[in-house]
C-alpha cells in the first residue's frame, strides 16, 4: 500500500510528500492524523537537519478533502490544527516547496513551515468563506503574522486565489523560482546551506521568532555547553567550514 505521506532522508534533509495526486493532494483525515507522528519520528532522528514539505505531481495541496468536512463535523478541522501545530513545532528548519495549487489546508500547512519557496504559476487561496467554514484561530493568526491583517482579511473574506507575484509581495512566500526545474534546484541549494549552519542557532532563533516565552536561560545553557560557538569561531579564524555538533534530537 502506498504510504499516506511518503518521505525520504537525503543529505540530512527529510522530504515529506503530500501524495494523493488523483485528488490534487487533498488531505484526508488519515493523512492529517499521520503527519504528527511522522514529524515526531523525523525530529528524533539525528540524521535529519532540515525538512522539506512538498506535493506530488505538480500540485502542493488542494486543502482538506471536502467529504471529511461532512462525515464527522469538526473532526477534520481538529486533525488539521493538530497537524499544523506539529509542523510549526518541528524543532529544525522547515521549508514548503510549492507548485500548482496551495489552497485552504494547503496554505495552513505551508504557513506552518518556517519558509515557503514557490514555482512561478503557483496559486494560493484560503477558501473557507466559499464553504461556510470557520478557519481555525491558530491558522488565522499564523496567516496574519505572515501577510499582515489586511491581506489576511482579503484572502479569508473573499476566498479568491492569488498568484506568486502577489504572494511574494505580501510575504506569503519567500522566493519565487522559474518553472521547469528552478524550484527543485533552489530548494536543494538552500537546504545544503541550512544543514551546514549551526542547529543550535537555528533552534533558538525559531523559538524566539515564534514567541515562545521564558526560554533564554535554556538556550544560554545550551550555548555554554555545546562547544558550537568555540567551533564556529575557530573555523572562521582557520578559514574552514565549521563542524557543528549540537543537535535538537
Amino acid at each position: 500500500m502506498e504510504p499516506l505521506l511518503p518521505h525520504r532522508v537525503t543529505d540530512s534533509v527529510a522530504t515529506v510528500v503530500i501524495h494523493r495526486p488523483d485528488k490534487r493532494n487533498a488531505m484526508t483525515a488519515a493523512m492529517w492524523r499521520a503527519l504528527p507522528p511522522l514529524l515526531d519520528t523525523l525530529a528524533a532522528d539525528p540524521a535529519v537537519r532540515a525538512l522539506v514539505l512538498t506535493g506530488a505531481d505538480g500540485t502542493f495541496c488542494a486543502g482538506a478533502d471536502i467529504t471529511t468536512l461532512t462525515a464527522v463535523p469538526g473532526q477534520a478541522q481538529r486533525l488539521a490544527v493538530a497537524a499544523e501545530e506539529a509542523l510549526a513545532a518541528f524543532p529544525k528548519p522547515t521549508l514548503a516547496a510549492v507548485r500548482g495549487h496551495c489552497v485552504g489546508g494547503g496554505v495552513q500547512l505551508a504557513a506552518a513551515c518556517d519558509l515557503r519557496f514557490a514555482e512561478e504559476g503557483a496559486l494560493f487561496g484560503v477558501t473557507p468563506a466559499r464553504l461556510g467554514v470557520v478557519y481555525p484561530a491558530s491558522a488565522t493568526r499564523r496567516l496574519a503574522s505572515l501577510v499582515g491583517p489586511a491581506t489576511a482579511k482579503y484572502l479569508l473574506f473573499s476566498g479568491e486565489l492569488i498568484g506568486t507575484e502577489r504572494a511574494l509581495r505580501t510575504g506569503l512566500v519567500d522566493e519565487v523560482l522559474p518553472a521547469g526545474g528552478g524550484l527543485a534546484e533552489r530548494v536543494a541549494e538552500f537546504t545544503r546551506v541550512l544543514v551546514s549552519r549551526s542547529g543550535l542557532t537555528q533552534a533558538a532563533a525559531k523559538e524566539f521568532v515564534d514567541g515562545r516565552p521564558g526560554r533564554e536561560p535554556y538556550w544560554s545553557a545550551q550555548a555554554d555547553g555545546s562547544g558550537d560557538t568555540a567551533e564556529g569561531v575557530a573555523a572562521f579564524l582557520e578559514r574552514r567550514p565549521p563542524r557543528f555538533t549540537w543537535s535538537a534530537s
